[in-house]
């Protein structure tokens, strides 16, 4: 029912707004132009509607198939409507999310209304913020894959047929290369760590900078609650899965020396290590810091047991 005026719902909806036709490809070209590359969106007034029905003016809506991204559009529209306070997660893995489905986002927060990719009521526009995260695919996982060749004739003079297979996939792959899918060393300088990620545009794999603090943060499942950047330090605080207080710092450690680390902690921040006042600490690169509760973590360790190994941390 409709939580408005509890009015049942139809089962069929024939109403003409919902022709995915005329209010999805139409709509759709009027936004981006008619060679936007995707062919049938469903109509904005579907999933408008559908959103009505199932939630609430504060919940989550949840698309794992976003395709053009009706379904944040039509977020947007509601909360603009009703100024709601409701929330969209959009997972796609199609090549066109960087030409169709954030585009999209992105004006229909600077206008309702568009007429041949150009905006026609800019008064509409709305303050909105969202972050869109790439997930490594397995061909960029490959694309970063090194193996040290340090006998390039004994795998096909001493393993037998039956079990070359195996040895490539569950050993070589899994353990002779595992260096390679996480460059301990370049923790050291967390801020310029990168890989190579495939560029659809281009047809190559290009060198990108990977966000390592944030990737820490979803690893360890962190409710970031402050976020600080202080005399080259990054510092997190926040809750992790057991609702106990956490601190994480990074650093260059070329620039910021343990010594320098001690007197940031201590001055700056004013904490003591030695004190109770959080569950873990976790910081990159080897310390001197006084830990005799067993609670300061390398990150490094940390990071490559969450990534491979099934216990946890």
């Amino acid at each position: 029912r409709l939580i408005e005026n509890s009015k049942k719902v139809k089962t069929i909806w024939f109403d003409s707004k919902y022709d995915a036709s005329s209010h999805g490809i139409m709509y759709l070209r009027n936004f981006l132009g008619k060679n936007n590359g995707f062919s049938y969106p469903k109509s904005i007034h579907t999933v408008e509607d559908t959103i009505k029905v199932t939630t609430a003016v504060n919940d989550l809506v949840l698309d794992y198939f976003a395709g053009s991204g009706t379904t944040g559009h039509a977020v947007i529209n509601l909360n603009r409507e009703d100024d709601g306070k409701r929330k969209y997660i959009l997972v796609e893995m199609g090549n066109y999310f960087d030409t169709v489905t954030k585009p999209r986002i992105q004006k229909v927060v600077y206008s309702k209304d568009w007429k041949n990719g150009k905006p026609t009521s800019q008064e509409t526009g709305i303050s909105h913020c969202f972050k869109y995260i790439r997930m490594e695919s397995y061909e960029d996982t490959l694309n970063n894959l090194t193996l040290e060749d340090k006998h390039p004739d004994m795998l096909g003079l001493m393993l037998p047929e039956n079990v070359k297979e195996d040895y490539l996939i569950n050993y070589m792959l899994d353990i002779e290369s595992r260096d390679s899918l996480l460059d301990i060393d370049k923790f050291n300088d967390p801020f310029g760590y990168s890989l190579k990620i495939f560029n659809y545009e281009t047809g190559e794999a290009e060198y990108k900078q990977v966000d390592l603090i944030e990737t820490f943060n979803y690893l360890l499942g962190v409710e970031v609650q402050e976020f600080k950047l202080k005399e080259g330090f990054i510092t997190i605080e926040g809750k992790n899965n057991a609702n106990e207080t956490i601190l994480i710092i990074w650093r260059n450690v070329a620039e910021k020396s343990n010594a320098d680390l001690k007197e940031f902690i201590s001055k700056t921040m004013r904490i003591n290590t030695a004190d109770t006042e959080f569950r873990a600490i976790y910081v990159n690169g080897d310390h001197t810091l006084n830990d005799p509760h067993n609670k300061i973590f390398q990150i490094e360790d940390v990071f490559q047991q969450l990534m491979f190994d099934v216990e946890e941390v």
